[in-house]
This record gives structure tokens, C-alpha cells and sequence, in this order.
């Protein structure tokens, strides 16, 4: 009888999926993610998922092609959106449409198509986040400002609060950012699947934080940068960046701020919209069918609503279902973040074009010589918009 015992469990272990999944969730929302992972691996016999954090979006993502490569990737990724678009295209990942039935009815229309690519469902959302304007309010409070409203105000504020040691805004020359911008003004990075880098929007944008740094109102950073970025808004050297809502809880996990900080919705221009970003959960060829069903089983425990609630208190991702804001309904109480977050209505995902992820380094090249080394605007960016046709046979 015990052998007999030992024999059963011994095929339900045999039976259990295991789904190794590499994840992008650092602190704290960390916390969150490998909670929900427990929970349902307790919840039910049929999978097992068993996480792995590999590193921030760009190092996961080179992590994962060098696996794709040399084997050993995982069953689920979790990859930002612009990432995901790559790994459809190749055929790395699998369309998830056959698996999504019986979805919650009051699940936000924009979170599905944020996993979307060419009409077809290749990644669920885990987390998704608009952008902020941030400031010092002790600043702005001492000079008499309000909270900028649009792109001539904030080169106003920034001109005002700019000093002989000071600079009024800190500006990143990532795509993201970029991107951000350009979006705001009602232009696109991308037209036709070819580079629009040259656009009127890009070309303005760029013109806009060419001249705040010409002038001494603006601090430019690359990437490399970042850490120097954040450093110069906490020791006010700068007082105010561009960021995700997500930004700032991580910031508050790691220091105490010695001033206020306020948030703004982007300014916008009529036409114009806000980018979503943010990673999705996403099945690798390799894990099947049953890692598929695996995937969306976990995602669906992800989304419960109050699971869904500690994520963004904790996050500050958008909740990605509506009945998730009865549980929030002190936290969107703040009248800052209901304005911030209430750009969820005009927001679109900031990328789905798979040819992005070997055009941004071009571009982020152009911005880093314009608004570090004093190229102008649209040579540089004429200068990436050729080296990105070059790659495209153009």
C-alpha cells in the first residue's frame, strides 16, 4: 500500500508542469510578484512556476538572446513592450489568443492590446505605467510656481529655477524619454515600419531640449547616467525629470527625500497622447501549450483585485482592472496621482514595432551628441535617421 502510495505521488510530481520563468520585478514590487508566484503554486497541482530575477529590462533582454542562442531559456519571460514586438516577430514567442477565454469582464481594454503585436495576443500584462512629470514643490513653492501644464511652461519653470549651480529640469537622451515627448506633441518615432525620426514632432521635440541646455536650464544624461540623474533631483541640483509613475517607489524604497515631490500628467498637446510602458508576461516557443494554459492560469491569479491592489500601492503601476480601484480608493484619493494616473485614457503602448530594437541605438546616439556635444537638432537626428534606413536597405 505505501508503495503503492509513493507511486501515485510520484506521478502526480511527474505530472506537474514546471515553468521556469525569468523575471524583471526588483524592489519593492518584488515583494508582490514572487508572493502571487507562491500563492499559486499552493493553489493548485497542475503547475509550477519557479521565478527568477534576471536584471533590470535591457539586462534581461540580453540575458534572454544569449540564452535563445546557446539554450537554456526559460518557459515565461517577463520583457518590456518593446522587446516583446522582437520576439514575436522571430517566432521566439507564442500567440496566446487560443488561451484567453473567460476573461474578467472589468479587465482595462488597453491591457491586452499592450501585449498585442500585427493583430495577435503575445504577451499579458504584468505592469503597466505612464509618465510623470516630477518636481521639487519646495522649489516651485519658493519662486511661485504651479505645476506645468504644458511644454512652454516647463521650459518657463525651468529658466526660473535654474541657477549658477542649478538646472531647472534633467533630461534623459534615452528612446523612452525621447519618445515621450514626441508622443505628447502628437508624433510618432515610426511611420510605415520605417524610422521617423525626421518628423516635425522629433524634430521639435528635440529643438525644445536643445535650447534648455544651450541656455544652462537643463542637465542632459545618458543612460550610463541614470544614477547620476537621480542623484542630481535628490541633492537639488536639478528640480525637475521626466519618469514613469513607477519611478518613484523605488526611489523612496532605497532614501528618504528631503523635500516634497509633486507629479504632473505630460503636457499634451490636443492631438496628442502618452505612452504606456511597462513588461509583460510572455511564452516561449519552447514551453508548449501546457505552458501557455500555465501562463494564463498564473496571470488570471495575478489579477485578482486585491492582489491587483497591493501591486500598484506598491508599484504604482495602472490598476489593470477597474473592480481593483475599490481597494484603492484612499490611494487615487491624492489629487496629483488620480491626474497622473487618469492618463490611462489617453495612453496607447509606446512601442510595438519590432524594427525599434535595432533602430534606438541610432537614435539615442543622435540625442546624446546634440544635447551633450552641441550637434543640431535635425542634423542629428537626419544622421540616425540614414543609419537606421541603412539597416533596413533603404
Amino acid at each position: 500500500m505505501r508503495r503503492f502510495g509513493f507511486l501515485l505521488f510520484l506521478s502526480l510530481a511527474q505530472a506537474q508542469v514546471v515553468l521556469p520563468f525569468w523575471h524583471t520585478a526588483g524592489p519593492p514590487g518584488d515583494r508582490v510578484l514572487l508572493e502571487a508566484v507562491q500563492s499559486f503554486n499552493e493553489s493548485q497541482k497542475a503547475y509550477r512556476i519557479e521565478p527568477r530575477y534576471v536584471g533590470d529590462y535591457r539586462e534581461a533582454g540580453v540575458k534572454l538572446l544569449s540564452a535563445l542562442r546557446s539554450g537554456g531559456a526559460p518557459a515565461l519571460f517577463h520583457g518590456e513592450l518593446s522587446f516583446l514586438a522582437r520576439l514575436a516577430q522571430e517566432g521566439v514567442a507564442l500567440p496566446l489568443d487560443p488561451y484567453l477565454q473567460g476573461l474578467p469582464k472589468d479587465l482595462y481594454p488597453r491591457a491586452l492590446e499592450a501585449g498585442g503585436v500585427k493583430g495577435k495576443t503575445y504577451g499579458l500584462p504584468l505592469g503597466l505605467s505612464v509618465p510623470a512629470l516630477y518636481y521639487n514643490k519646495d522649489a516651485f513653492r519658493a519662486k511661485g510656481l504651479k505645476a506645468p501644464r504644458t511644454w512652454k511652461e516647463v521650459e518657463e519653470a525651468a529658466a526660473r529655477l535654474s541657477g549658477r549651480t542649478t538646472k531647472g529640469l534633467v533630461i534623459s537622451t534615452d528612446i523612452w524619454s525621447f519618445n515621450a515627448i514626441v508622443m505628447s506633441l502628437g508624433g510618432s518615432l515610426v511611420r510605415g515600419n520605417l524610422p521617423n525620426f525626421t518628423s516635425k514632432e522629433a524634430v521639435e521635440a528635440l529643438e525644445m531640449l536643445y535650447r534648455l541646455v544651450q541656455k544652462g536650464y537643463a542637465q542632459a544624461r545618458n543612460l550610463a547616467e541614470a544614477p547620476f540623474a537621480v542623484a542630481d533631483f535628490l541633492r537639488t541640483k536639478a528640480f525637475m525629470g521626466l519618469a514613469p509613475t513607477t519611478a518613484l517607489p523605488v526611489v523612496l524604497a532605497q532614501t528618504s527625500l528631503p523635500f516634497g515631490v509633486g507629479l504632473a500628467p505630460l503636457p499634451r498637446e490636443q492631438e496628442g497622447a502618452v505612452p504606456l510602458s511597462g513588461a509583460v508576461l510572455t511564452v516561449l516557443k519552447g514551453a508548449g501549450p501546457e505552458g501557455a494554459r500555465g501562463a494564463v492560469a498564473f496571470w488570471l491569479h495575478f489579477l485578482e483585485p486585491k492582489r491587483q491592489a497591493a501591486w500598484v500601492r506598491t508599484t504604482w503601476y495602472l490598476p489593470l482592472r477597474r473592480e481593483a480601484e475599490r481597494e484603492l480608493s484612499d490611494f487615487l484619493k491624492d489629487p496629483e496621482r488620480a491626474q497622473v494616473f487618469a492618463q490611462a485614457e489617453v495612453a496607447r503602448p509606446w512601442s510595438q514595432d519590432p524594427e525599434m530594437v535595432v533602430w534606438y541605438g541610432f537614435l539615442e546616439e543622435a540625442l546624446e551628441r546634440s544635447l551633450k556635444q552641441g550637434v543640431r537638432p535635425r542634423e542629428a537626428l537626419e544622421e540616425a535617421q540614414r543609419k537606421a534606413l541603412a539597416v533596413e536597405g533603404r
